[in-house]
């Protein structure tokens, strides 16, 4: 799980007809190279979207091999996908989706209304193992009226439902094909799976029969390189073209400094936290964890792990949007305050811990230095670095084996994480419940806004977790290339648009 200029969705939304938006033609790319070679940090564990939760995985798959039937672009705006233009009913609660003409799944099958409603009815099943399950609560049924019209019906208003449908997890997936998806994906995008050279590589090849504008691209190729000097090395050696983010923030300025390459540092989705586990004692006391947001220094971690790039939060929130509240004041870092509440809670010096790192930079560097601000105020913390695949499976699913850990949240407008069941830091408040589904019945932009600033103000009161930063999104590329996303408001890389200059 590793934010954007705006969140739209509401505001994209505001009208009942939304007609499909055509795509420029690509530039003439004669003579010029039509491959690239992505250097990215985490190797996905698969790649289907709808059935994991790493975020490694819409960056390979989303909008480049997946599609749905709506879909998000740079700067978060929901957009025409799979549905050339939709309906809304009077009522808020009736969806009529009209599918593209000749549309074709990689295998040759060709796109229908029933795929659709296969592909949402299995996201909302009560078997299902799509990791943002959430989004389709609002989901009352989906009826083929015939092979290009679907009606989609919910059982309460959802202002966010045409940008929920934009996600990686709401993806169209063929049925014959759906259970194999993971090692031999088979979507509707401008590119299909070539080759997966497990940590190693993974190219994607174009699709000669995409429905849409055709890429200027031919071939990607995406290079697993999760270490940060290995990373600048590649740039500089030409190995690779570009890192959509690169896990090297300090040597951004070397890369500014040389005429071969463009840095774009733009916003994720990305709310960086110390994830703290509520089942274990003494973390399940309040004041205990808000004592150890006042033994953390966000601009010490922001400066130290991240060379200055990235945005202090005090609640689960990015700054970036229009319902954001400002609450890093109430958890200002006072390690004499933070002494005292341990003190309180009967908490010794010396308690001992165990943080477990996953292998990004804002993670292991930020890792050692919260370790060193904690033991300062009498918690010692054993640090355990892990891939990301221990870190699936002993932190965030059962039996959640962890004192602290550090993450970043990268789903868009994800503060709903916080009402989840058995989530996996732990948090159970009934309150919250309500509150966020409270939110997802309300339609009107202001009030949810006012609803979602409720909710930060919640989760900082309780200091759920530790509240550190925004993630930026630091791109290299070589300065020829054009197209790449300079903000994130998905977990994605893009890759319609791209060329060489």
């Amino acid at each position: 799980m590793n934010g954007v200029v705006k969140l739209l969705g509401v505001a994209a939304i505001g009208t009942g007809l939304c007609l499909g938006m055509t795509a420029p033609p690509a530039e003439a790319n004669e003579g010029k190279r039509t491959d690239i070679v992505m250097g990215v940090t985490l190797e996905p564990p698969h790649l289907d979207p709808t059935a994991g939760a790493a975020a490694a995985i819409d960056e390979i798959v989303y909008a480049n091999v997946f599609e749905g039937l709506t879909r998000i672009n740079e700067s978060g705006q929901v957009k025409a996908g799979l549905a050339e233009r939709w309906v809304i009913e009077d009522d808020g609660l009736t969806y009529r989706f009209i599918l593209r003409e000749g549309v074709t799944f990689h295998d040759g099958a060709t796109l229908e209304a029933s795929d659709v409603k296969f592909s949402l009815e299995r996201a909302m099943a009560e078997d299902s193992v799509n990791a943002q399950k959430a989004l389709f609560s609002a989901i009352a049924s989906v009826d083929v009226v015939d092979d290009r019209t679907v009606i989609i019906r919910l059982s309460r208003k959802e202002g966010q439902f045409l940008w929920n449908l934009g996600w990686g997890d709401a993806v169209i997936v063929d049925p014959a094909s759906a259970d194999t998806n993971k090692t031999n994906p088979v979507g509707t995008g401008p590119f299909k799976l070539d080759t997966w050279v497990r940590g190693a590589t993974l190219t994607l090849t174009e699709n000669p029969a995409y429905w849409g504008t055709k890429p200027a691209l031919n071939k990607v190729t995406f290079q697993f390189i999760k270490d940060p000097a290995a990373q600048v090395v590649a740039l500089l050696a030409g190995d690779i073209d570009a890192v959509a983010n690169i896990n090297a923030p300090e040597m951004v300025a070397r890369f500014q400094a040389d005429g071969r390459f463009a840095v774009d540092v733009g916003t994720t989705e990305g709310e960086t936290i110390l994830s703290i586990n509520h089942r274990r004692a003494p973390w399940n006391d309040v004041r205990v964890r808000r004592a150890i947001q006042h033994a953390i220094d966000r601009n010490a971690i922001i400066a130290g792990a991240m060379f200055g790039f990235g945005t202090p939060i005090g609640s689960h929130f990015a700054p970036h949007s229009p319902a954001y509240l400002d609450l890093t004041e109430q958890g200002l870092y006072d390690p004499e305050k933070a002494k005292a509440l341990l003190a309180e809670a009967g908490v010794k010096s010396g308690t001992k811990a165990v943080i477990k790192l996953p292998p990004p930079t804002y993670a292991r560097r930020g890792g050692e230095i919260i370790a060193a601000q904690l033991k300062a105020v009498g918690i010692e913390l054993e640090i355990v670095p892990v891939e990301w695949g221990q870190w699936l499976a002993e932190v965030f699913k059962a039996p959640h084996d962890f004192d602290f850990t550090i993450v970043s949240h990268t789903e868009p407008l994800d503060i709903g994480i916080y009402a989840r069941d058995d989530y996996y830091f732990g948090y159970d408040n009934p309150a919250f419940k309500e509150l966020m589904k409270t939110v997802e019945e309300t339609s009107n932009p202001a009030e949810r806004y006012a609803l979602y600033r409720e909710a930060q103000q919640m989760l900082a009161d309780e200091a759920v977790n530790g509240f550190l930063f925004q993630l930026a999104k630091i791109g290299v590329r070589r300065k020829e290339i054009s197209g790449l996303w300079m903000n994130a408001p998905v977990q994605a890389n893009d890759l319609t648009k791209v060329h060489w200059e």
